[in-house]
């Protein structure tokens, strides 16, 4: 089942919002559990982390900063009577 444009767009939204902030926290308690590794290590550390939090919902961003496919349509069909 597909999400509609204006689904995605409020997903999206959501992920951002709540979801990002979330992960963040996460990940820096995640590593903070080991002991201090080098900064070069803790950087590709959260760099791999920063990737993986979005490589699930690409399917969701994907289209978002275009304009709505489904108005475009609405409008060359013309108004409804």
């Amino acid at each position: 089942m597909a999400l509609s444009y204006t689904a995605r767009r409020r997903w999206a939204l959501v992920i951002l919002l709540v979801g990002l902030p979330v992960y963040v926290v996460a990940a820096v308690t995640l590593v903070g559990l080991i002991e201090r590794p080098s900064v070069l290590v803790e950087l590709a550390i959260y760099v791999g982390l920063g990737f993986a939090w979005a490589l699930p919902f690409r399917f969701i961003f994907r289209g978002i900063g275009q304009p709505d496919p489904e108005a475009k349509k609405t409008e060359e069909q013309g108004p409804s009577v």
